[in-house]
């Protein structure tokens, strides 16, 4: 594992998942993102990233982003150099609890499935794969940031192998040294967190913390993360709040039921709802444009595109708060919208640019998914 001429960068955006320009030296730069998740936490724009040249000079992105900084910390973003990084560790013995076992061989094919790490320990084999966890909070960790069907495969996969006597295991590298406990994310894919907390007990499993420094050389093991289950059983259920994000291009005079004729300028919206079940059911509907029209949101949905749903899941009642939250990081609210069986101002909040770039809305997002959920850890 060698990194060579590690520069650092301004993150200015990024048009799609392998693509991100950068600010290098005062240019414009075209990098390839080699880390396909949304990363909405880490990517804004200003942020210090880390690049390096690309191995083929003519290539059409002449550089890679290797890393990213969140407050005054590198974080590794590079999903293959994440598994040279597994693969280094098990060669030294750096991994809490497999110092027994060696690295025989990378990327072995079991039937359809093809896993990151052969381990052996004499005659006994060890089939490991390898995750990338760059989803934190102020000292938690979460995987996945996006939806992973192949991830929950993989993870059923390990659990049926293990079933048949099979030694298999997952390691999650979390590049995040104050990071203190790990779970999967159940707000983004509760199907992957129900799917690991059926197979964890049946897995040699580990969440590392890392540490990284400037040159992306080698990582410092910090700790094994705590993995508070009990809070799977109580949160990772069909029901919570959410926010409802959509865009309106123009400004528009929307009758919205009841309360007639509502003028909206032009500009994001969040709306903040909750659902006490069905809440994927929820936002699939409001989602939708052909529908009986219903809620407000029902109403504006039919001029607004949308952005993004972004569930809360929780057993607590959060919404009202949540509102709360939203109001204080938007431009402007629409006053008596969604809000008519509460003393809330309104539940309609609007943004002008997309409020997923926006730090201060991603703080929300982050203190209602992870970091209320430290006093009950």
């Amino acid at each position: 594992m060698e990194m060579k001429q590690i520069q650092k960068a301004i993150f200015l955006d990024r048009p799609n998942r392998f693509i991100a320009h950068v600010d290098l030296n005062g240019q414009v730069v075209t990098c390839h993102m080699p880390n396909p998740g949304r990363m909405w936490e880490l990517l804004f724009q200003g942020t210090t990233v880390y690049v390096r040249p690309a191995e083929n000079p003519k290539r059409k992105t002449p550089y890679d982003v290797v890393g990213i900084e969140r407050d005054g910390t590198p974080i590794l973003l590079d999903t293959q150099y994440n598994n040279d990084t597994a693969a280094w560790l098990v060669e030294n013995h750096l991994v809490p609890g497999w110092e027994k076992w060696d690295l025989i061989r990378r990327e072995v094919t079991v039937g359809d499935s093809r896993f990151d790490l052969l381990l052996g320990n004499g005659e006994e084999r060890f089939f490991v794969e390898v995750k990338s966890c760059t989803l934190f909070s102020k000292n938690g960790a979460m995987f996945p940031d996006a939806v992973t069907e192949r991830g929950r495969k993989h993870i059923l996969e390990l659990a049926s192998m293990s079933d048949k006597g099979i030694h298999t295991g997952v390691l999650f590298l979390v590049h995040w040294d104050r990071a203190r406990w790990f779970l999967p994310d159940y707000h983004t894919d509760p199907n992957f967190a129900e799917a690991f907390y059926e197979a964890a007990p049946r897995l040699d499993w580990k969440a590392l913390a890392l540490r990284w420094d400037t040159s992306f050389k080698r990582p410092e093991p910090v700790r094994l993360l705590q993995y508070p289950e009990t809070i799977l059983t109580a949160e990772n259920h069909d029901s919570g709040d959410y926010l409802f994000i959509t865009q309106l291009s123009e400004d528009a005079d929307i009758v919205i039921g009841s309360k007639g004729l509502m003028h909206f300028p032009k500009g994001y919206y969040v709306y903040t709802g909750s659902a006490k079940k069905n809440l994927a059911a929820r936002l699939a509907r409001h989602s939708r444009k052909r529908k009986n029209l219903h809620w407000h949101i029902d109403y504006l949905r039919q001029e607004a595109d949308v952005i993004a749903a972004l569930p809360i899941r929780t057993s607590q009642d959060l919404e009202h708060e949540l509102a709360k939250a939203v109001d204080a990081a938007s431009q402007w609210r629409i006053d008596g919208f969604g809000c008519t069986d509460c003393h809330c101002p309104s539940h309609l909040f609007g943004f002008t640019d997309n409020p997923i770039h926006d730090r201060a809305f991603i703080q929300i997002v982050e203190d209602f998914r992870m970091n209320r959920l430290q006093n009950k850890i």
